[in-house]
């Protein structure tokens, strides 16, 4: 909680104040506030907040479009604000990466307990992708190293263990990655 850089982005000026009172009185940053949405991305980019509080309704660029650039460039997790007489979620808001909604009539422990649930999840989010990303590039590898193997079988006559035994060594002898050995024997098998 202690040091939680927050973006509070509402046109109405008074209501960013009491969201920040709630927010400071707790122990978070709040390290920007702004009323519109074109200051959004710049005070995004200036203070790299741990989460944004907005109203997708803000003036100048559709709140959406803001989003989904914030979104694209996972900056932070974002929380909707919304007038309490709206029921159930905007249409436009199901596509995009949303981390919570909350009514503009919210208590203390609803904020709070929101931003800590976006920051939570929006972590865990953060780390399953890394995870995907890795795990993609070890599948990619993996192809190589099967798509040479079976070219080694078929140009040299050798067994499945043979053949990933010499890229090993390829690989320890070169000091470069088994993959990138792959490569390199796949481009020249295929010359061949």
């Amino acid at each position: 909680m202690f040091g939680t850089r927050i973006v509070i982005a509402d046109a109405d000026a008074g209501y960013r104040k009491k969201i920040k009172e709630m927010l400071v009185q707790a122990g978070y940053l709040v390290t920007g506030e702004v009323g519109d949405s074109r200051s959004v991305l710049k005070v995004i980019s200036r203070t790299e907040p741990d989460l944004v509080i907005m109203d997708p309704k803000l003036p100048g660029a559709h709140g959406m479009d803001i989003i989904k650039i914030i979104e694209e460039h996972r900056a932070a997790p974002v929380i909707l604000l919304t007038e309490s007489h709206e029921q159930g979620l905007p249409e436009e808001v199901k596509g995009i990466m949303v981390f919570g909604c909350l009514p503009k009539t919210l208590s203390d422990v609803q904020l709070l307990n929101a931003v800590e649930l976006a920051i939570y999840n929006f972590r865990k989010y953060i780390k399953l992708m890394e995870e995907n990303k890795r795990l993609k590039k070890a599948l990619e590898e993996r192809k190589l190293v099967e798509k040479a193997k079976g070219l080694l079988i078929q140009a040299k006559g050798l067994s499945e263990g043979e053949a990933y035994k010499y890229l090993q060594k390829l690989s320890m002898d070169n000091c470069i990655p088994i993959a990138v050995v792959a490569s390199r024997i796949i481009t020249q098998l295929r010359k061949k």
